[in-house]
């Protein structure tokens, strides 16, 4: 997806009007995901400072691109002109953090980029001396959160891409089969369905699937065992997918084990009905957790209902308890309640929501079903 000149524009204007309502002179933005976000464009930063600096709304500091002067023929083709943003190169032995003072005016409060390097964090502080820095993230999850159409159309195809790799799970897993094994052609079928590659692919079998972030292991899976399933990656776009599905492998699983996963499906399902403009956060949050509560499981249920994603697989929104932000159409999360039980099995079901103008849509359909393979 190229991203049209006139909508960047426009995230460029809200970007400057939402750091002026929250009290920042000026954004200093690495390449990452807002810096993707904003122009449209990803790239890389090292040793060598690279950053757009942009002035918040009601400061005369025109926009401008930080760019050490070899990096500068790899941008060429940004729509710079028409965004009305000046390209400024700089030279090894040159100081950028000069440059970028010398563009900010007289600031007294910045906002830099949640995940720039430290290196440039301080070069900035010791250069702006006395200027106060604060997280820029907070002014760009703001725009972030409510997905465009566009975006939202990304996040449907990445749904609609990993729901083919779910699809394809019964030429995997199966027993006798390591979980790093099955990890592997697993990966390779996320890219043959439209990736660019696996961002995370979880193989939790057994008393593995009890731990929600396990990885891949050596174990082989055994026949009656339950397996966790959680996986995604981006689109060409940079959208992502994450979806999980829970697996019993080489035979019908045992009387507990569906009452369990029954309670699971009951929750994830109101969680999912619950979706809608003006809740809370924290609300949906509270309806997952309340049925799996009841049914005695609530310890076992060890993280958030669920997390927001776009340009990253994690962002805002978060759906937990505390978070009392209220969702908008266009918001973009996973709904992922789960049961772990240490040392023996785990299971979870996560499908990616999005917040439309009368409720919410799933944009993963697979069945959430204890599927016996």
């Amino acid at each position: 997806m190229s991203v049209p000149i006139d909508l960047l524009a426009d995230r460029l204007r809200r970007a400057s009007e939402e750091a002026a309502s929250q009290e920042l002179d000026l954004l200093v933005v690495t390449p990452g995901t807002d810096f993707r976000y904003l122009l449209g464009h990803e790239t890389s930063t090292h040793e060598r400072l690279t950053c757009l600096v942009l002035a918040a709304e009601g400061h005369r500091a025109p926009p401008a691109l930080v760019v050490p002067r070899l990096e500068a023929p790899g941008l060429a083709h940004l729509p710079l002109d028409k965004l009305g943003i000046e390209m400024v190169t700089w030279a090894d032995g040159e100081d950028p953090y000069l440059l970028v003072s010398d563009l900010a005016g007289v600031p007294k409060r910045v906002g830099v980029s949640d995940e720039m390097a430290a290196r440039h964090v301080l070069g900035l502080r010791d250069t702006l001396s006395g200027v106060e820095q604060a997280l820029a993230g907070t002014v760009l999850s703001a725009l972030r959160m409510r997905k465009d159409a566009a975006e939202v159309a990304e996040l449907r195809a990445a749904g609609e891409a990993i729901d083919r790799v779910h699809a394809r799970m019964g030429e995997f897993l199966r027993p006798g089969r390591t979980e790093a094994e099955v990890g592997a052609d697993i990966a390779d079928a996320i890219v043959a369905e439209g990736h660019t590659g696996a961002a995370f692919v979880i193989v939790g079998s057994g008393p593995n699937g009890a731990s929600p972030h396990h990885d891949l292991s050596d174990r082989v899976i055994e026949p009656g065992d339950v397996v966790v399933i959680d996986i995604g990656g981006p689109l060409p776009t940079g959208y992502n997918s994450d979806c999980t599905r829970t697996y019993a492998v080489g035979g019908e699983p045992d009387a507990e084990i569906r009452r369990a996963y029954a309670v699971l499906q009951e929750a994830q399902e109101a969680a999912c009905r619950a979706v809608r403009p003006g809740v809370t956060a924290e609300s949906v949050d509270a309806v997952a957790r309340e049925i799996i509560t009841a049914a005695g499981f609530g310890e076992r249920f060890l993280h958030r209902t669920g997390h927001g994603i776009g340009l990253d697989v994690h962002e805002d929104p978060y759906i937990v308890g505390g978070n009392d932000l209220e969702l908008a159409p266009g918001m973009a999360f996973s709904v992922e309640p789960g049961i772990y039980l240490d040392g023996s099995w785990g299971a979870r079901i996560e499908d990616i929501m999005v917040v439309t103008e009368d409720g919410g849509q799933r944009l993963n359909n697979r069945p959430r079903d204890l599927v016996v393979l």
